[in-house]
C-alpha cells in the first residue's frame, strides 16, 4: 500500500456495500492509537483538507481517518446524487464499524467535521452507531445564515471566494494554486439541503450526547455569529454533557489551510485530551 507524506496512506472503507476512499494515519511510532480521530471534510473538498492535521494528531499518539464522504472520491460513481446529511452519518457508521473490525480504535472515535461536513458529524453524534464517540469538534458550522449566503455559491466559484476563505492574506503563499487538488463537486442532494440546515439542527441537537466544541474563524462569512444567535444553538446541545464555543483569530473559514491552522489543532486536540479524561472518570 502506498505512503503518502506524513505517514499517510489511502486507504478504502466498505461501509454497508458502498465503498469509500479515505486516508488512514497510524500514530506516530506504532503501536496501540489513544483514540481515532474522524475527520470529515467540508462541502466540495476531498479528504486531503486535513493533512496538516494529520502529523499533529499522530505525534500525540492517536490515529486519524479521514473520509471522502458519500458522494465524493470513490463513491461518486456509484452515488452520483450524493446522500442527504443525515444518510451520510449513517454510512459513516456503518464505516467505522468495518474499520473497527480490523483496527483498534483506542478508547474511541472523536469527530472533527469543517464546514458541511461539521454538519454531517453533528448528525453521526446524534445517531447511535454501536461504537464509543468521544466528543466533536465542529469548525465552520453555525445556525443561522447570513443572507449574503442564502444563494450558496459553490466553492471557488460564483462569488464565493469571500464566503469560503476571508481576506486572502490569511492563508500561506501557493494555498489557491494548491488547494485546487482538494476541489470536488458537490453532490446534488448534498446541496439540495442546505437550505434546510437551521431546522435540521433544531431536530437533532438534543440528541447528541457527548462533549461539543464549536469553533468559528474571526473572517467566517457564512453564519451569524452574534450572541443571540450563538446562544441559541447552544442552547439546543440538551444532552451534551459540555459545550464550549471558541474564536479563532486571524482566520477565515477554511481553518485547516489557513496560517492559524497549528493553533487550531492544537486546540483541537487539547479539547480530545479533556473529552479523554473524561471518558475515563
Amino acid at each position: 500500500m502506498t505512503t503518502l507524506r506524513g505517514g499517510v496512506r489511502p486507504y478504502t472503507l466498505n461501509a454497508a456495500g458502498i465503498a469509500l476512499s479515505a486516508l488512514l494515519a497510524l500514530p506516530e511510532g506504532g503501536g496501540t492509537p489513544r483514540s481515532t480521530i474522524l475527520a470529515i471534510h467540508g462541502r466540495g473538498m476531498r479528504a486531503a483538507y486535513w493533512n496538516s492535521f494529520v502529523p499533529v494528531a499522530t505525534a500525540l499518539g492517536h490515529a486519524v481517518l479521514a473520509v471522502d464522504r458519500p458522494g465524493y472520491g470513490e463513491s461518486a460513481n456509484l452515488l452520483p446524487e450524493g446522500q442527504r446529511l443525515a444518510e451520510q452519518a449513517q454510512t459513516l457508521h456503518a464505516a467505522l464499524k468495518e474499520h473497527a473490525a480490523a483496527h483498534d480504535i483506542g478508547a474511541g472515535v472523536f469527530l472533527l467535521g469543517h464546514s458541511d461536513g461539521g454538519k454531517v458529524a453533528l448528525h453521526t453524534a446524534a445517531t447511535d452507531g454501536g461504537l464509543p464517540l468521544l466528543g466533536l469538534d465542529a469548525s465552520g458550522v453555525g445556525y443561522r445564515y447570513n443572507p449574503e449566503a442564502l444563494h450558496f455559491p459553490s466553492t471557488l466559484g460564483g462569488g464565493a471566494t469571500k464566503l469560503n476563505w476571508g481576506p486572502l492574506n490569511l492563508y500561506p503563499r501557493g494555498t489557491f494554486q494548491a488547494s485546487r487538488t482538494l476541489l470536488s463537486p458537490t453532490p446534488p442532494r448534498e446541496s439540495a439541503e442546505t437550505l434546510h440546515w437551521p431546522a435540521q439542527y433544531e431536530e437533532l441537537a438534543g440528541r447528541v450526547r457527548i462533549p461539543v466544541r464549536l469553533t468559528f474563524a474571526e473572517h467566517e462569512a457564512w453564519w451569524h455569529l452574534d450572541a443571540p444567535t450563538l446562544s441559541a444553538m447552544t442552547s439546543r446541545l440538551t444532552a451534551a454533557p459540555s459545550v464550549a464555543v471558541d474564536h479563532l483569530p486571524a482566520a477565515g473559514h477554511n481553518i485547516s489551510l489557513g496560517h492559524t491552522a497549528p493553533a487550531y489543532h492544537l486546540r483541537v486536540l487539547t479539547f480530545l485530551e479533556d473529552c479523554l479524561a473524561a471518558a475515563r472518570s
